[in-house]
């Protein structure tokens, strides 16, 4: 049998917000004030050759979210939308709401509309510590629904 030997030991903390980031503006104002700024004094490094800054984003996700409603405003359809970037989903969500096909075959006289109570937006940042240390990721899942 193999013996595990421990590597790294992660430890982590999360603070739920009162109130939700209502918009991807605000979250990426916040999130790239965080990469210019390095509030945590975070510092650059080197790995393998290879430059890091002290601040950097590992991981993000976006997504949103498309209804089909009747003329009685019953919802008849959804359709998720997620891509590696908010600019992606807003264009896969004009394209697939602007598509009579699509719409056409949920039935006579729906209609499709984003339903922004349902985006959702996230990163994860890693930062370097200056005793060698990476701490990843320091600011997780930064989630925001609107409405």
């Amino acid at each position: 049998m193999a013996h595990f030997t421990q590597k790294t030991v992660v430890k982590s903390a999360v603070r739920e917000l009162a109130s939700p980031i209502a918009e991807y503006t605000t979250f990426n104002t916040i999130v790239q004030d965080v990469l210019d700024d390095n509030p945590w004094g975070c510092t650059a490094y080197e790995s393998g050759g290879v430059s890091h800054p002290a601040v950097k984003t590992s991981k993000e996700s976006y997504a949103a979210s498309i209804i089909y409603e009747n003329a009685e405003a019953k919802k008849v359809g959804q359709i998720p939308v997620k891509g590696p970037t908010m600019a992606a989903v807003n264009t896969a969500v004009t394209q697939i709401t602007g598509n009579a096909t699509i719409t056409g075959a949920m039935g006579t006289g729906v209609s499709a509309s984003r339903d922004s109570s349902e985006d959702t937006f996230s990163k994860a940042l890693k930062c370097h510590a200056s005793n060698g240390f990476s701490l990843s990721p320091i600011l997780d899942s930064i989630i925001s629904r609107s409405g």
